[in-house]
């Protein structure tokens, strides 16, 4: 039976990264999941009250990490057969590589590397509709399951900010995905990550 979950992202997480390459990794290799992949702005998060959106601000005013998940989003909504790749692609330009994913030249190479038009990929950012995704993806995060970080876990009503020591682990998915329904468990926190 198909399971259906979403994974929230910002390419400057690296515990994001961790996560959403676990779920990718497992799609990847054949695993039953319906996976939604929702953008969450770390930007947004830090924006004091009263302050504007940074989906109402102009471009040069939106913050560091808006301009790549419009990117993921163009892929994902109009170029979904590339998006698993792109997707990593982006996490790793920041994560793997230390580019600027603030920069439009670094994030229309990571879109080329993976086989897309670039110009095509940045006509539909330009289109204003992966904003609005994000505008409506991110507030639908906060409201609906009260979404305060990323990679945070969905399953229908039940969801989890859960931080992957390792990427791209699907054991470590799969034990989380366990978890995820005991909802008796509200926080399991090691208070040092060091072994």
């Amino acid at each position: 039976m198909t399971r259906a979950v979403a994974v929230t992202f910002d390419y400057r997480c690296p515990f994001a990264y961790n996560g959403n390459a676990a779920v990718v990794t497992a799609i990847q290799e054949g695993a039953d999941l319906d996976a939604r992949f929702l953008p969450f702005s770390l930007d947004q998060v830090h924006i004091a009250d009263g302050e504007p959106a940074v989906w109402d601000r102009a471009p040069n005013e939106r913050g560091t990490g808006v301009l790549a998940l419009l990117y993921g989003l163009a892929v994902r909504d109009a170029f979904p057969d590339h998006f698993l790749d792109a997707h990593v692609a982006l996490f790793a330009a920041r994560h793997d590589h230390g580019l600027k994913l603030g920069r439009e030249d670094v994030l229309r190479d990571v879109v080329g590397s993976v086989g897309l038009d670039a110009d095509a990929v940045a006509a539909e950012v330009e289109s204003g509709r992966p904003l609005k995704t994000l505008a409506a993806e991110h507030s639908e995060a906060v409201d609906r399951w009260g979404v305060w970080g990323v990679p945070t876990f969905i399953d229908g009503d039940d969801a989890a900010f859960v931080r992957f020591m390792e990427r791209g682990r699907v054991d470590d998915l799969e034990r989380m995905l366990e978890l995820l329904s005991w909802t008796r468990l509200n926080e399991f926190k090691r208070p040092s990550v060091e072994r």
